[in-house]
């Protein structure tokens, strides 16, 4: 095995290691700072981060307006609170080792005010801002604006071309590194283009080695790329390392700091991770985001498939196929179905699935009564976690704070599972995010009998080649 030397990042010598911001409230100051403190670069989540009382005590995240206007502002006032507190116990643990991190997804609700409201409440804890789920332009603005590095996210050459031309060539002397995320391996939300099939992954390396090729085509040749995505033992990427095609590497682990002392998942979430066998991550398209997310497969994801499959394409009008009458809700207003998706619906509704849901896409989804009132229930608390929410219908953008569609029964309220997954919620029935070689817990004899190492011990295993 390669040495595993440190590299030039962020204006200061690091190991070549990075910890992947994981979503809401699970990437906290506590992790963060461990891993900084063990000389890598710490990330703590500034999606919807915990914050605290004058005593200490966890702050629960409850809503009292009356419109989603004014809960989206409650939300972006815990957001701001919360990574401030999180960039705070990131610091103290630090004790001035590593780098640390703040994590933002660009479609997050109000990403803009919280990452600045976070920067200027937290002026100088703060090293480095990474980015991604959308094409975040202006974050080498906000960046320079507060004087501290900015790490794009992109899971290709294409989309960071994009971004450097239209605004990151103005910031170049901030631009820390650029994360290669995966979209086939990596856990939450994946860049699947419109031209990626998400049943053929493609290898990473000549991914990779096209975003170097177009990045020294800028001058950036010595800027680091952080590899996100499939990453467990670091032997298995040993022809990355020093590599000088590839130019400075550095690696990226997500799923692996969750199984961590200091890890706030629940001990029910790790026995999972430490249970789960190949196949057992799904690549799914059910988020509100419009994004692909991997999440394991537990019965949260199954009741998304089964209700995305009991699915008949209706006509307002009797045209074509669509000659067969059914009513739909309490006052059954006629739509029109093939006969032979009539026959499905009836066959579902002997099962219970009795209560029809209209789609934005002109089909219909059949759900239990006791279904349909929950879904209705979380579209209408919406508080406006996305900046465009497919399930709810809300966008931070324009008068009404619509996205002038229907609501979209298919999908699911991701704020409300994060959260109740973070705080020991169920892990059945909660959407559980995690990268595709997770399974490799459960075969990797670091954790044979159920050790949980510390942060630090587990980069000082990853250090080892493993």
């Amino acid at each position: 095995m390669k040495a595993i030397n440190a590299i030039r990042m962020g204006g200061v010598d690091v190991l070549p290691l990075v910890e992947g911001g994981k979503g809401v409230a699970v990437s906290t100051g506590t992790s963060c700072g461990e891993w900084a403190g063990a000389g890598g670069i710490g990330t703590f989540s500034g999606v919807n981060a915990d914050s605290y009382d004058a005593e200490g005590n966890l702050v629960d995240q409850v809503y009292h307006g009356r419109t989603r206007r004014e809960r989206h502002e409650e939300l972006v006032a815990y957001g701001i609170a919360g990574g401030i507190a999180q960039a705070r116990e990131a610091y103290e643990r630090a004790d001035g080792q590593g780098r640390i991190h703040m994590n933002v997804l660009w479609e997050m609700g109000g990403a803009e005010r919280v990452l600045r409201g976070v920067l200027e409440g937290a002026r100088g804890l703060i090293n480095g801002v990474t980015c991604g789920a959308g094409m975040p332009y202006k974050l080498a603005e906000i960046a320079r604006e507060f004087n501290v590095f900015y790490y794009p996210i992109v899971s290709s050459g294409r989309a960071f071309t994009a971004l450097w031309k239209r605004s990151y060539s103005k910031v170049s002397e901030l631009l820390g590194g650029v994360v290669y995320e995966d979209p086939w391996l990596a856990g939450g939300h994946n860049g699947l283009s419109n031209s990626e099939d998400p049943n053929k992954p493609e290898a990473p390396y000549a991914r990779v080695l096209k975003l170097r090729e177009q990045m020294r085509q800028f001058g950036l040749g010595d800027v680091p790329i952080i590899m996100a995505g499939g990453v467990w033992w670091l032997e298995e990427w040993e022809d990355w390392i020093d590599n000088p095609e590839l130019g400075p590497i550095a690696f990226q682990f997500g799923t692996r700091p969750l199984v961590t002392k200091e890890s706030p998942i629940s001990e029910a979430w790790k026995q999972k991770l430490l249970s789960l066998q190949p196949g057992d991550v799904l690549l799914q398209p059910f988020s509100p985001t419009g994004f692909y997310s991997s999440a394991v497969r537990n019965e949260f994801l199954r009741d998304l498939e089964a209700r995305n499959e009991r699915q008949v394409a209706v006509s307002p009008e009797p045209v074509g196929e669509h000659t067969a009458e059914y009513g739909v809700g309490p006052r059954k207003r006629l739509v029109w179905l093939a006969p032979g998706d009539l026959e499905r619906v009836h066959h579902w509704e002997a099962q219970g699935f009795t209560e029809a849901l209209r789609t934005p896409d002109s089909t219909l989804v059949f759900v239990t009564p006791e279904s349909a009132k929950l879904i209705l229930k979380d579209q209408t608390d919406c508080m406006g976690c996305l900046s465009h929410c497919r399930f709810s219908n809300w966008t931070q953008h324009g008068p009404d704070y619509t996205n002038g569609k229907k609501a979209d029964p298919r999908s699911f309220c991701i704020q409300k599972t994060l959260r109740d997954i973070a705080h020991d919620g169920d892990i059945d029935h909660n959407l559980m995010f995690a990268g595709h070689n997770a399974y490799r817990f459960g075969a990797d004899p670091f954790y044979s009998n159920g050790f949980i190492p510390t942060v630090k011990q587990l980069v000082e295993r990853i250090m080892s080649g493993r």
